[in-house]
């Protein structure tokens, strides 16, 4: 599939995704009041925050408890405003169509995060519920003419995180400690996958997910990084706060509230610093060995306390989640996890140093090697029913196995609840009670002008599609898939610009001047890929799957001069369709939609 892609030619041979769960937003409610009521005066850092972890959890099992809806509360304006949001789940998702790896990451990591582009970067899911296909009330009918130029469009999406609304003592720890460290992580283990890679072709197929997945994180971090470095962009961020900060200070009501929070943020940054190198490598790496040892044995504890006092992912609101990810029959590869577990060992003991108690507790005096071997060969983790009785068994159950990778987890368990409950108590308190203080400043000030950081829940922007000036040049806003062509030509052909042979071979049969890719003005960021982008009359026109190198910068602020996010054209996805992969059912159910009305 990965080589060639996969085409379901009719229902019964779509594929069902064993892990992937959608949830369909439903409503949103303002808890904001009811949240920080609960915060009472005079309570410290830790208790008030505890108190609204307490709060949310109520509100999110309440809520669960009468509409059977996911519900989920979540923070806007660094603890400003609290809503909670409940959304339909589906955990029946079946593949329809995917393109081949080389049409659909075209150029590989060296076109990443780059414009122009030529990426066939889209797939075709089909959503059931009750064994049906799920056929939804409200919808975005296709475009065949797709995107144009200068025209007014949206995305909706999911945007993952933005930190714009960052003091400058939070930015100056990202810029200094948080993403050196974090590039120096990814670094390291993309070179741990791609010695594993080199292995063999089946290796290589394992590992390249996740080396994707780095590259990508290296790319999007180095942009970041690149931003905060900038002089120019720093020193927006400077005189912003500095703004803010003397109005507060020239009104005494806002002064004797807020004005203190700004230092108490900085106080908390400082002492975050010294302890930020154990955040980083004080973790066991793993595809979904780790990750289930380290979750059964948290759930074995944390299932035990009442359900506000539970680490927020195993809440109940959460539990059914969190169970259909645990108990996945999705396939497991013990050489990739025992490759990964053993770099990542490497890693903590070389960083940490051999003193460092998470490296004693880990490797027992022993080689990381072997420590990785043992507990990878001799766990019975990759057995789902093995997964299921130990979760039934809750914590005396986990206590009593003498699973190797169970007891490994267990035996880091202690220290990752300290540096949790530390970073709760020390750093989250401050920056959500002290963040929110900020927040009503800013409210005073300026009102709502200012939209809340991304928060991986939906929101909508617009924009228009446009090309843009870099250097001394002109960017056009599409490419075509005659450009697709000439490029594989410019490079004879060589990887990672070789053409798939599905596309070689359609290249008598397709439309060259077909738009392939296009950019626009719209503010997305890491989260958004898969969103869709619609014109005024409520038509999907393109679909989002990247942006370019200058809109990295996005998580600190938005820059439309350059900045641009990246989508594929309707048209190209049609036209692929048709000419190079045969998929005569599924076009004819776009075009349905095409003359369907508009259901908005």
């Amino acid at each position: 599939y990965v080589k060639e892609g996969f085409y379901a030619r009719s229902r019964e041979s779509e594929i069902r995704c064993p892990d992937l769960e959608i949830n369909q937003l439903v409503s949103l409610e303002n808890v904001t009041e009811r949240v920080l009521s609960a915060i009472k005066p005079g309570l410290s850092d830790k208790e008030g925050n505890e108190a609204r972890k307490a709060a949310e959890a109520a509100i999110e099992k309440e809520s669960t408890d009468k509409t059977g809806l996911r519900s989920d509360v979540v923070e806007l304006y660094q603890g400003g405003e609290y809503w909670l949001y409940r959304y339909k789940k589906y955990t029946d998702v079946r593949l329809v169509m995917a393109p081949e790896l080389q049409a659909a990451f075209y150029g590989g990591d060296y076109d990443n995060f780059t414009y122009p582009r030529f990426a066939l970067d889209f797939a075709f899911f089909r959503v059931y519920e009750k064994d049906k296909p799920v056929v939804p009330a409200r919808y975005f009918p296709w475009s065949p003419a797709g995107a144009k130029e200068g025209e007014l469009t949206f995305v909706t999406g999911h945007p993952g995180s933005t930190d714009r609304l960052f003091t400058v003592s939070q930015l100056e720890l990202q810029r200094e400690l948080a993403l050196p460290l974090r590039l120096k992580m990814y670094h390291g283990r993309r070179e741990a996958m791609r010695a594993y890679a080199a292995r063999g072709a089946e290796q290589a197929r394992r590992a390249q997910d996740y080396i994707f997945g780095l590259e990508n994180g290296i790319k999007a971090l180095s942009g970041e990084q690149r931003g905060l470095n900038d002089p120019a962009v720093f020193k927006r961020k400077v005189a912003d706060e500095k703004e803010l900060r003397s109005k507060i200070a020239g009104d005494p009501k806002l002064a004797a509230a807020y004005g203190g929070a700004f230092q108490r943020v900085e106080a908390a940054q400082k002492a975050l610093a010294k302890r930020y190198a154990p955040f980083v490598f004080r973790r066991l790496g793993g595809r979904k060995l780790v990750n289930v040892a380290n979750a059964l044995v948290r759930m074995g504890t944390e299932l035990e306390k009442p359900n506000e006092k539970r680490y927020e992912e195993f809440r109940d609101s959460a539990l059914e989640s969190l169970k259909f990810q645990l108990f996945s029959p999705a396939p497991i590869y013990p050489d990739l996890e025992e490759a990964l577990l053993a770099y990542s060992l490497e890693e903590s003991a070389k960083e940490l140093g051999p003193n460092d108690p998470f490296v004693k507790a880990a490797l027992g005096g022993r080689s990381a090697r072997d420590v990785a071997h043992d507990a990878v060969a001799g766990t019975k983790l990759a057995d789902v029913a093995f997964r299921k009785k130990l979760a039934e068994g809750g914590r005396k159950a986990i206590a009593a196995s003498d699973d190797p990778m169970i007891a490994l987890a267990r035996a880091l368990d202690g220290l990752y609840r300290e540096q949790r409950d530390w970073y709760e108590a020390n750093i989250q308190s401050v920056e959500r009670l002290e963040g929110g203080k900020i927040a009503k400043a800013r409210f005073a000030v300026y009102g709502k002008g200012v939209y809340p950081d991304a928060t991986f829940t939906l929101r909508m922007s617009y924009g228009k599609p446009a090309g843009y000036a870099w250097g001394e040049t002109l960017v056009p806003y599409k490419t075509t898939f005659g450009g697709l062509y000439d490029r594989a030509d410019s490079f004879d052909g060589r990887e990672p610009f070789h053409l798939s042979a599905k596309v070689a071979a359609a290249r008598g049969k397709v439309e060259l001047s077909t738009p392939l890719d296009f950019v626009s003005t719209h503010d997305i960021i890491g989260g958004n890929s898969g969103s869709p982008v619609v014109n005024a009359d409520a038509q999907l026109v393109g679909l989002i799957f990247d942006g370019n190198i200058q809109s990295l910068v996005g998580r600190y602020l938005y820059e439309p001069e350059a900045g641009r996010a990246l989508s594929v054209h309707s048209s190209a996805i049609r036209e692929a369709l048709r000419s190079i992969y045969g998929m005569k059912s599924l076009l004819k159910e776009l075009d349905a939609s095409a003359k369907a009305p508009a259901r908005r």
